[in-house]
């Protein structure tokens, strides 16, 4: 049995009941061996009344009946004597059946005792068939003696049972005056041989040995019995033996000894009175003897019973005070033992969090005011709080100072991401401005790749600042539609070219959410390409639902075990405190954090037949409807320049149309101090058109066949194209916003050649046709 994870409680109260509970048991084990023999005393009256008695009687009249018995068998005449006697016997042993069938007797017998009741029963049912063959003449004089000393020795059997008594000088009493009996009933039997001899003239064969064996053995019986006599009780017993009967029929026994033949000098006369008086004497004797037993169990009954109520109410009384003083120590140990333990998880479930939560909301915390002495006593358990009022103050302080470390690394990340993202801002500037000013492919296409690069960058500054607690900067005043915040996203993944964007139906995010928004779903794109194989694609869509607004990102790799989705899921589901070990899960950190500033819920699960897919539900008080094309603001000239996105009405499928309609024509910087009035599209932009290059410039040979070009030739002609599309709608937006609040071309150029603000800097390209 393991008893280590018991509560201390119950661990003392074993402690407590296990030595309390041995010693009940051994005072009631004491008691029993005390109380039974002192039960045993009180049973022998009981015994004596209620067997001794009634059964003495049977015995007596069975005698009685067998000496008529054989002198019947021996004569030619029915004795009427015979049929009295045998009506005195059935009283006799009815009343011995009465008794011996009533449940006083039967309590006190034992198991012995009981057996030899029911041998004697079963012996006294045969009389009746006795009888019937005594009557019948069917058996002879040794027969009918037979019959009637089995009986007897029945019953000499459970007397003998009798002597359960616990003191031995009384059992051995017991036994003597049962002894006694016996050699009462060996003198019975020699009367009724000598009687039947007498009627019958002569002995029959055998019976003149028997007769012999009867006295002899009469006569050892009485030595051994009167040996184990009380003094007083041997004296009167040699005073019985000095007597003129007593000493008559033992000569007269002497005599039937030396003659094998029946004396013809035999005194009948004298041997029939001499023996009834010893026979009636040794009867007197043994009632005495019994009748004192009796009376003198009774007062040793009680002294037992006085010892054993004085020793057990002593013993009682110590258990009791053994049971007080080991329950108040143990209640005192488990109080103790318990104030430590409250004080402990006190400690470690209320003051430690509150101290490091307070110490986060960057309150003072006193370390001995929250951590104070605790007096448990001087013994062991005494020391064992003074040891725990040492590691409080040691956990509070090192709460304090742990917080105390993690805010200033939340500074140091805060500054050096500020600082980061400043210089990124700057370089992203720059390179806008570098971007307008180029017209090489090459230069572009190199352009455009150091801008993707410091837009990632300028998100990694953003997880440093989202790791010091801090917001990013980036913010939106006016809404932005939906698509766009997902282009703007997929700008800002390494592997954009391997996104594809699916339905995204109609809806605008708030500005206040959209920077958050964006870097939140950059994080979980970029998870999705980093964790697929190079040549598989990933899914992003967007759908309404009654709760807000969806919008899931598909990867197609070899998915997530079920106990890492529910990792991440559960990672997902609360904005935890950043753990520097568990580096690896920056970015599920991240979004965490954002998705907990917005009440934004992210939840990954297996997508069909492979692969992720992650959830991203904004809460419908972020959405709204979806804003009108065209950037007429500075947030939505930022967002283009965040997504290289134009201003055509924006497509809700992967793979956009590549037509174009052509309308008005707005005037645009052609070159240095020129402008030349360029075709414009429907929605107010110029389309780029090929410039005239000087009078004396030759000009190439047209070849009749088609030029085949190579596939960096082909790249770095589309990146140009893209390009100055992207400028000459930007330049057009500017001038037609200009023309309506009447400014001149010449004033819109000027102001476009003038550096952006270190605002959020333009992203890179998302390869679509539509922008090709």
């Amino acid at each position: 049995m393991n008893t280590r994870d018991w509560p201390i409680r119950a661990k003392l109260t074993a402690l407590v009941i296990g030595p309390v509970t041995a010693l009940l048991a051994l005072w009631i084990f004491a008691t029993s061996l005390t109380f039974g023999p002192a039960l045993d005393l009180l049973a022998a009256r009981t015994l004596l009344y209620d067997l001794g008695r009634p059964g003495e009687a049977v015995v007596a009249e069975l005698q009685r009946e067998r000496r008529l018995s054989v002198v019947q068998l021996a004569g030619d005449t029915t004795l009427p004597a015979l049929a009295e006697q045998r009506t005195r016997t059935d009283q006799a042993v009815a009343e011995l059946r009465r008794r011996v069938g009533g449940p006083d007797l039967r309590d006190a017998a034992d198991d012995l005792l009981n057996a030899r009741l029911d041998q004697l029963l079963s012996a006294l049912d045969a009389l009746p068939a006795g009888r019937g063959f005594i009557d019948a003449g069917k058996v002879d004089r040794a027969g009918a003696i037979g019959l009637y000393s089995g009986m007897t020795g029945s019953a000499f059997q459970a007397f003998a049972a009798m002597a359960i008594l616990p003191d031995n000088q009384l059992n051995r009493e017991t036994l003597a005056l049962t002894a006694l009996g016996r050699s009462r009933e060996l003198l019975g039997q020699t009367d009724a041989l000598l009687a039947g001899a007498l009627t019958a003239g002569r002995y029959a064969e055998g019976e003149h040995e028997q007769l012999v064996r009867s006295i002899d053995n009469q006569r050892f019986l009485i030595e051994a019995a009167v040996a184990d006599l009380p003094e007083a009780q041997r004296a009167e017993y040699e005073r019985f033996t000095e007597e003129e009967a007593y000493v008559r029929l033992h000569a007269l026994q002497d005599a039937l000894i030396r003659s094998r033949d029946l004396p013809a000098d035999l005194d009948v006369r004298g041997w029939e009175s001499s023996q009834a008086a010893v026979w009636q004497g040794l009867r007197d004797f043994e009632l005495r003897g019994a009748d004192d037993l009796a009376e003198r169990s009774v007062p040793m009954a009680v002294g037992i019973l006085v010892r054993l109520a004085a020793t057990g109410l002593l013993g009682l009384l110590a258990i009791v005070i053994c049971l007080l003083v080991a329950l108040r120590g143990g209640r005192s140990l488990a109080r103790r033992l318990t104030g430590v333990r409250t004080a402990a998880l006190e400690m470690a479930e209320h003051r430690l969090p509150d101290v490091v939560a307070r110490l986060r909301r960057g309150e003072d915390v006193d370390v001995a005011r929250e951590a104070p002495e605790l007096d448990h006593g001087s013994d062991e358990i005494g020391q064992v709080g003074r040891a725990f009022n040492d590691v409080r103050r040691t956990a509070v302080q090192a709460a304090v100072d742990e917080v105390t470390l993690r805010r200033g690394l939340s500074e140091v990340f805060l500054n050096l991401a500020r600082r980061s993202q400043g210089l990124v801002h700057r370089q992203l500037a720059l390179l806008d401005r570098l971007e307008r000013q180029t017209e090489d492919p090459d230069e572009l296409e190199g352009l455009f790749q150091v801008d993707h690069l410091a837009t990632r960058l300028r998100r990694h500054a953003e997880d440093l600042v989202i790791l010091a607690g801090a917001p990013p900067g980036r913010g939106w005043r006016s809404p932005v539609a939906a698509v766009d915040v997902v282009r703007g996203a997929i700008s800002e993944v390494e592997s954009y070219d391997r996104v594809d964007v699916g339905e995204v139906q109609p809806a605008g995010v708030l500005g206040r959410a959209v920077g958050d928004v964006i870097h939140l779903l950059a994080e979980l794109i970029e998870n999705a390409t980093a964790f697929s194989p190079p040549g598989t694609r990933v899914d992003v869509t967007g759908r309404s639902v009654p709760d807000g607004y969806a919008i899931e990102i598909t990867d197609h790799g070899l998915g997530m075990s079920p106990q890492a989705l529910a990792d991440g899921n559960h990672k997902l589901s609360r904005a935890p405190e950043f753990d520097p070990a568990d580096s690896a899960r920056l970015g599920l950190f991240v979004v965490a954090r954002l998705a907990a500033r917005h009440g934004v819920r992210v939840e990954l699960r297996l997508a069909t037949p492979a692969g992720t897919t992650a959830t991203v539900l904004l809460p419908a008080d972020l959405m709204t409807d979806e804003p009108p094309i065209g950037p007429t603001g500075p947030d939505e000239r930022r967002m283009a320049r965040v997504t290289r996105l134009s201003t055509l009405p924006r497509p809700r499928t992967a793979r956009p149309s590549r037509e174009r309609p052509e309308s008005a024509v707005v005037p645009v910087s052609a070159g240095r101090g020129s402008s030349v009035e360029p075709p414009v599209d429907g929605d107010g932009l110029p389309r780029r058109v090929r410039r005239r290059g000087p009078a004396n410039r030759p000009r190439p040979a047209v070849a009749d066949t088609p030029a085949h070009w190579s596939p960096d030739e082909a790249r770095r002609a589309m990146s140009a194209l893209q390009a100055g599309t992207a400028r000459g709608r930007r330049d057009g937006a500017r001038a037609a916003a200009d023309r309506l609040r009447g400014t001149t071309p010449a004033a819109a150029t000027a102001r476009a050649a003038e550096p952006s603000p270190p605002a959020p800097a333009p992203e890179p390209p998302i390869a679509t046709e539509r922008d090709a």
